[in-house]
């Protein structure tokens, strides 16, 4: 079966968001745990989150997401900045446990100038700060499409971070398929040269979770924007290819694509059909 999703809004609520991923023909999805451009988080509703846990138990659901908010910047320059991503990560993993054993991403950050080894020291700090035997949540690297001064742009960086964390067993990473082909990985030429040398560099055993975009833009532009399924520069039979590939079809997929839940649930219908049981 085919394990796909979209970004849904918390704000409606978490039962919400398991109703609206079932009428958009969704057996999983994703969500912001705070406001993504701040840094308030919604009050948990324990009852909410049960009834979100019935119906992902109902339907058999695939692992959910939930992603951190873009505020958060583990490599800034700014102490104060890499103290806040600290307490946002900490405090957002605290919550993830009213939803056991699902999966958390966040982009590494930038280092702004510094020096990516500077920010990559950073992130294993904080990292090794927040992570804690006992939770239930795995913790995804994000790969990253390297505008800017971006941490995450090469498997070798993300490889880096991984080898630092302590709790390595909590970690893994989480593809994104924009970031990637703007990143320089060849998805549209060379989809299983890529997915080997994730392998041979990080290993598929860390893949959790994929992001599955399209692109505005063309290949190895350093941008990060998305497009819809098919109307980018890596285009749908490319997507269909990623779904169906032997060593990533199990494994959940995410639209972040712009679109409302309408547009949602038609890619989510195309990919359905294309993929090969």
């Amino acid at each position: 079966m085919l394990n796909i999703g979209c970004h849904l809004s918390v704000s409606k609520g978490y039962k919400a968001m398991g109703e609206e991923a079932l009428k958009i023909g969704a057996n999983t999805f994703q969500f912001f745990t705070r406001n993504p451009r701040g840094s308030k988080a919604k009050e948990i509703d324990p009852k909410d989150v049960e009834a979100l846990l019935q119906i992902i138990k109902e339907n058999k659901f695939a692992i959910i997401l939930a992603h951190a908010p873009y505020t958060l910047n583990a490599c800034s320059a700014d102490e104060h900045t890499r103290e806040f991503a600290i307490n946002v990560m900490e405090d957002d993993l605290k919550r993830m446990e009213y939803l056991p054993n699902s999966l958390y991403n966040f982009h590494p950050g930038s280092h702004v100038k510094q020096g990516a080894q500077v920010g990559i020291g950073y992130i294993v700090n904080m990292l090794n700060t927040v992570l804690k035997p006992e939770q239930t949540t795995t913790v995804l690297l994000e790969t990253m499409s390297g505008k800017g001064t971006e941490v995450g742009r090469t498997f070798e960086e993300l490889k880096q971070i991984l080898d630092g964390v302590t709790l390595s067993e909590k970690m893994g990473v989480c593809l994104d398929t924009c970031h990637i082909y703007d990143a320089g990985y060849d998805i549209v030429n060379d989809l299983d040269g890529v997915v080997d040398e994730f392998d041979r560099i990080i290993g598929l055993d860390k893949l959790y979770a994929i992001h599955l975009n399209d692109s505005k833009n063309p290949f190895e532009s350093h941008k990060d924007r998305h497009e819809k399924i098919g109307e980018g520069s890596i285009g749908k039979d490319v997507i269909i290819k990623v779904i169906n590939h032997p060593k990533l079809r199990h494994l959940p997929f995410f639209l972040e694509t712009p679109n409302e839940l309408s547009g949602y649930a038609q890619e989510i219908k195309i990919l359905r059909q294309a993929y090969i049981e």
